[in-house]
C-alpha cells in the first residue's frame, strides 16, 4: 500500500473500534453481502449508550495522551491470526476492509486492525514481537 492509503487504514480501524462500541451492527462483518449489505440496502448504526467508566481503559484512552502506535506485519494470514488473538482476549479490535477502488485492483482486502484502547500490557501480549512503522 502507498504510505497515505496506510495512514487512511489505520484511521479508520482506530475510529471503527470505538463506533462498534456505540453500535449494535458492524457491517463489515457482513461479507456474504458485500458491498450491498442487508438486501440492497445501505448499513445502518443504531444508537446504543457507551458508558465510559471512570478510569477505564477507554476513558484513560480517550482524556488522556490518545496513545496509537502502528506496526506492521507480513502476511494476511498475519493480520488475521493477530485480529482473532485480540478477539480471543476479548479486547476492544477492529477489522478494515478496502473496497479496491483506488487499489487491490478492485477486490475488497483486509488491509488494517485496531487493537485497543486497552491496557498496554495485554496488547502487548499480541503486539510486542511486530515492528514500529
Amino acid at each position: 500500500m502507498r504510505k497515505g492509503k496506510m495512514c487512511s487504514m489505520a484511521a479508520h480501524a482506530s475510529l471503527k473500534v470505538i463506533l462498534d462500541m456505540m453500535t449494535d451492527y458492524d457491517p463489515w462483518d457482513d461479507m456474504d453481502n458485500f458491498p450491498t449489505f442487508d438486501k440492497g440496502k445501505p448499513p445502518r448504526y443504531t444508537e446504543k449508550t457507551l458508558t465510559v467508566i471512570h478510569k477505564s481503559p477507554l476513558d484513560n484512552w480517550i482524556n488522556g495522551l490518545f496513545t496509537k502506535i502502528t506496526c506492521g506485519c507480513d502476511s494476511l494470514e498475519e493480520l488475521e491470526d493477530l485480529y482473532l488473538k485480540a478477539k480471543s482476549l476479548k479486547l476492544p479490535c477492529s477489522k478494515i476492509t478496502d473496497m479496491g477502488l483506488t487499489e487491490f485492483g478492485g477486490v475488497p482486502t483486509i488491509t488494517a486492525i485496531a487493537i485497543g484502547p486497552a491496557e498496554s500490557d495485554q496488547i502487548d501480549k499480541i503486539t510486542s514481537d511486530l515492528k514500529l512503522l
